[in-house]
């Protein structure tokens, strides 16, 4: 990603709509049609200049993590240049959601829509209102905001999110249906519609959603090889074995290179098999899977529950169990917990699901434990070896990420800065904010980070200590 710093312009001579509106999405400093004057061109960069200017001390706050410090700037900035305090309040909100306080962002996005009755204060308003699960009156929020503004595509990302999480998933389906008619090229969306059409029992459209996102990923740094499982699943679920393994063997030749591939193919050719009759090689093809996902290939949730599935499917318990207890270890909320316990059940196997759960919930327990018992008895040093080798066995679980960030930032207070810990201490806190936005401690960790730095002056986003002056 380019730094909040860089100016970042289109210019071109497209002018079919879902071209624009797609690269739109990108939200470029400026969008710019030719034919146009080179003062028109000199305009639009001496004001994305100037704002970048004034706003360049804030930028280089929220890039270094200094989020609290980033938030007094905003006020600062409000009670100074008016030309942009709407812009100030705007970012002073967003910080307040990484942080996970919605409830702070929430009267900000009221009163910028006071000031503005702008579509993206309200949607502001509403995903604050959905951070905080109060999901029916975001979701009624969503629904006038997409009926006075449909072009607005960030508003029915949103909107198909609130009926998912309330129930609604036909509903959530059309939303997405409809975004993707007006911006076809957005892949994150077509794999969402292919995901919501396969629940919905929809096969035709996924079939064409995730047909879509093999096609416009090839070419792309965007493409993966799970979105080759997805069509080969919602091939297979119709029949079509001939097409299910036409899209394995482009996936065997464009992307089985890594282990992620390798897995995605793995998972695909048991699938295929498993419809064939092919019994005892599907099962082969299985273990192969459960056997890449025991490195951290990156495979998602949502792919390791499908091989879970499938093993489960052919009484493969001991490789759906292991692979359950990765999901369930690095679950990232209650509700990506019961998720996981509602595959076994819905198997037939609620003694499994019980019985990973509590494995699951001793190995984090324990990990946490053993790092904040050394932290105790002062061993900062211990503390941090022992958090960080559970961040490797768990890293996509927030309570393992956070009290690897705390023990990371007491190591730094009791022992003295130390660059490496320090980079990797912001990075441990990005993770856990990513991981759990609405966690109400962030704010008290990202204020002790702060606290640190400005005790060893840590004054650039090198982490590189320098000496404080007193004025």
């Amino acid at each position: 990603m380019i730094s909040m710093s860089t100016i970042f312009f289109m210019v071109t001579a497209e002018r079919a709509y879902e071209k624009v509106v797609s690269a739109a999405e990108l939200a470029p400093s400026d969008y710019i049609l030719k034919p146009f004057t080179a003062d028109t061109l000199l305009d639009r960069i001496a004001k994305a200049v100037e704002k970048r200017a004034i706003f360049a001390g804030l930028y280089r706050l929220m890039e270094r993590g200094d989020l609290n410090q980033a938030i007094a700037a905003c006020l600062e900035g409000e009670a100074g240049d008016r030309r942009f305090l709407v812009d100030f309040k705007r970012l002073r909100a967003e910080l307040h959601i990484s942080l996970g306080e919605p409830h702070l962002a929430e009267p900000l996005y009221a009163e910028l829509y006071e000031l503005r009755a702008v579509a993206w204060a309200r949607l502001g308003l509403a995903k604050t209102l959905f951070l905080q699960n109060k999901f029916a009156e975001s979701e009624e929020m969503l629904i006038a905001l997409v009926a006075e503004n449909n072009k607005f595509m960030d508003a029915h990302d949103w909107l198909a999110k609130a009926h998912e999480a309330n129930g609604k998933f036909s509903e959530a389906q059309a939303v997405l249906q409809n975004a993707v008619t007006i911006s076809p090229n957005a892949l994150q969306r077509l794999r969402k519609l292919g995901e919501i059409a396969f629940e919905t029992g929809d096969v035709g459209t996924a079939e064409k959603a995730f047909q879509q996102v093999v096609t416009k990923a090839r070419y792309s740094e965007f493409r993966d090889p799970e979105d080759h499982v997805r069509l080969v699943k919602t091939l297979v679920s119709k029949g079509d074995t001939s097409q299910a393994a036409t899209i394995i063997r482009d996936l065997d030749r464009s992307l089985s290179g890594s282990g992620k591939g390798k897995a995605c193919h793995a998972i695909s050719s048991a699938m295929l098999f498993k419809q064939t009759g092919d019994l005892d090689r599907s099962s082969e093809e299985l273990n192969k899977a459960v056997e890449a996902c025991r490195d951290n290939i990156g495979l998602s949730t949502e792919m390791k529950m499908t091989l879970a599935k499938n093993c489960l499917d052919q009484k493969m318990d001991s490789g759906a169990t292991e692979i359950m207890l990765d999901v369930m270890n690095n679950a990232s909320s209650s509700a990506a917990m019961a998720k996981a316990v509602n595959l076994f059940e819905q198997s037939g196997r609620a003694d499994l699901a019980q019985s990973t759960a509590k494995e699951s919930r001793r190995i984090v327990v324990d990990l946490v434990a053993s790092g904040a018992e050394k932290a105790r008895l002062g061993d900062y040093r211990g503390a941090v070896t022992s958090m960080m080798e559970a961040v490797k066995k768990l890293p996509g679980n927030p309570q393992v990420v956070f009290n690897a960030a705390v023990a990371l930032l007491k190591h730094l207070d009791h022992l003295g800065w130390d660059e490496r810990l320090g980079d990797q201490a912001r990075t441990m806190i990005d993770t856990a904010r990513r991981l759990d936005a609405a966690n109400p401690r962030l704010s008290s960790l990202t204020a002790l980070h702060q606290t640190i730095m400005k005790k060893y002056g840590i004054a650039s986003t090198t982490g590189v200590a320098s000496p404080i002056i007193d004025s």
